[in-house]
Parts: structure tokens; C-alpha cells; sequence
């Protein structure tokens, strides 16, 4: 059996926890896999055809609109050479998450920005952990 690399990937990128969410230049979500549902809780059914504001906290979103319209006009980006983002994130039920991510851009033949796509991973729990070590040391 020889190796399918386009098979592999796109059996990866479906599977794996992680959540990986693709969106268009509009920002407007096309691909979602089965981590992005369980990460933020909406099925892929539902998040496909969504803009990113599905999980973007109300008072995040002309910030990341303002950045998200300048890399697709730009098609720079400083967070494109894998740096790693930590932001807060909304899930369905409202849930405020801590996620940490990063992006793909991805470009047609002429170099011009088609999408985004990012894998993202919860980190509440130990953006939590130190927020409390934070308060402890600072009341020592």
C-alpha cells in the first residue's frame, strides 16, 4: 500500500483534538473539524456559512475584524511564521474559553489572500492556574 499525503492530511486534520477552523477572506467559516465542535460546542453543520463573531466575545470583535481586514488586504500578517496567540474565545452555551492558536494564511497563484485557517487549543484551565498564582504572588 503506497502512501496518499492528501489522504493523510485530510484524515488528520478531521480527526485530530485540536481544533482547526478554516475561514474565507470574509471571514466567513468553511471548514470546522470535530475538535473546533467540541472545543466550542457548535456542530460543524451549524458553524459553516457563521462568521468567526460565532466565537469571537462581543467586545473582541472590531479589534479582530480590524486585524483580520488588514491581513486580507494586505496579505501580511505579524502573526503569520507560527507565533502562538493566546486570546479569550466564546463558545456556544457562552462560555467564556482561553484558546491559544496559530494561523495558515493561505494565498491564490497570484500571492492574494483566499483565507485563514488556524488550529486552536483550550487553555482555560491553565490561563486559570496562573492568573491565581498571579493574585498569590502579589499578595505575598
Amino acid at each position: 500500500m503506497e502512501f496518499d499525503p492528501e489522504s493523510f492530511a485530510v484524515t488528520l486534520v478531521r480527526a485530530m483534538a485540536d481544533a482547526v477552523i478554516y475561514a474565507d477572506s470574509h471571514g466567513v467559516v468553511r471548514f470546522w473539524n470535530s475538535g473546533a465542535e467540541r472545543l466550542f460546542g457548535f456542530p460543524e453543520a451549524e458553524a459553516l456559512g457563521q462568521t468567526l463573531d460565532i466565537i469571537i466575545p462581543d467586545r473582541l470583535r472590531q479589534r479582530h475584524w480590524d486585524g483580520f481586514n488588514k491581513t486580507m488586504g494586505t496579505g501580511e500578517s505579524r502573526y503569520d511564521s507560527g507565533a502562538l496567540l493566546a486570546v479569550p474565545a466564546i463558545r456556544k452555551d457562552g462560555r467564556r474559553i482561553s484558546v491559544e492558536f496559530t494561523i495558515v494564511p493561505f494565498r491564490d497563484d497570484a500571492g492574494r489572500m483566499q483565507g485563514i485557517a488556524a488550529v486552536l487549543r483550550d487553555v482555560t484551565a491553565r490561563y486559570e492556574e496562573m492568573q491565581a498564582l498571579r493574585k498569590k504572588a502579589a499578595n505575598l
